[in-house]
């Protein structure tokens, strides 16, 4: 396979500095190498740069850094779009608020091939606020309310093509606040977290969205947040939530996701190398893109889920 790798240096989505290092830190744990011995076809199309800032204004007096995060989604969603269009892009993040960018790109692109955008949203948070209702002001936490097209986003780029909502699914939730779980239930959101783990195991919940996505001849876009993990092997976050995904788990949904084939573009986000251990989070994150992209310890039959 054609991978494309493009940095996105975002911090300004964050509550804390240091996820403008993230794409420096992928790159160093060997990123491209990983996917190289793979056999696979490598692209580093470096940084993405953001757009000068315009003034904005909203009511929610809370928003923290709004026209820079509105010039980073312009930039980034023009850059992933343009990005080798017959390739795998890994976009290499940076915060979560550059899913902004990524995933209404993505959307374009589906739409472009008729086809539908799925999403599979692997994170403690749904990032399910919108401008309006968010109290923390921090934008990574807005930016699939975005792509899915819910209202009060004028400072953003205005949407050419929304995934629907009904084709998300939110994989490990373990913090999520009361204006996200009413509108993630309002907009039909498929949400699984921890305790339907917990309780079934994370393979029948991945299973039946996978077989949704291949049912519809969808396109799947995975975006993986560090914090999706449980921080105690994944401590280079700022939004650590206790009891995530464990290694195994982890491994598990990469190597489901493969098995597929339905994969066509991929997230990495949240590393925050400032708060790394020797660069281990940044290892375990290529190490877990390695088995989606086809690391195996034994060879299996793909589509192994029917």
């Amino acid at each position: 396979m054609q991978c494309t790798l493009l940095g996105i240096p975002l911090q300004d989505g964050a509550g804390r500095m240091g996820c403008e290092m993230g794409p420096s830190a992928y790159r160093t744990a060997g990123i491209a190498r990983a996917l190289t011995d793979l056999g696979h076809e490598v692209t580093d199309l470096g940084n993405v740069t953001p757009r000068a800032t315009t003034p904005v204004s909203h009511a929610n007096k809370a928003l923290k850094l709004l026209p820079e995060v509105a010039a980073w989604t312009r930039s980034i969603a023009d850059a992933a779009e343009s990005a080798a269009p017959d390739s795998m892009p890994i976009f290499l993040g940076g915060d979560h608020a550059l899913s902004a960018g990524t995933v209404s790109a993505m959307a374009r692109r589906a739409a472009a091939a008729k086809r539908p955008l799925f999403v599979l949203w692997l994170d403690a948070h749904p990032d399910f606020h919108t401008l309006d209702t968010t109290t923390s002001g921090h934008l990574h936490g807005t930016p699939l309310a975005y792509a899915c097209g819910l209202s009060g986003f004028d400072a953003y780029p205005p949407l050419t093509a929304a995934v629907d909502p009904k084709n998300v699914c939110t994989l490990g939730l373990r913090s999520v606040d009361p204006a996200e779980r009413e509108a993630l239930t309002r907009a039909g959101v498929t949400t699984h977290d921890m305790r339907q783990i917990d309780e079934h195991g994370i393979a029948p919940l991945l299973r039946a969205f996978l077989q949704r996505v291949e049912g519809a001849n969808g396109m799947l876009h995975v975006s993986l947040d560090v914090d999706f993990l449980e921080p105690t092997i994944a401590p280079a976050v700022g939004t650590t939530v206790p009891g995530g995904a464990t290694l195994r788990e982890a491994h598990l949904t990469m190597e489901m996701l493969s098995d597929s084939e339905l994969v066509t573009s991929l997230d990495l986000v949240e590393l925050n190398p400032f708060l790394d251990e020797r660069g281990r989070t940044a290892s375990l994150m290529v190490d877990l893109t390695a088995s989606l992209m086809g690391r195996r310890i034994m060879d299996r039959p793909t589509r192994s889920y029917h």
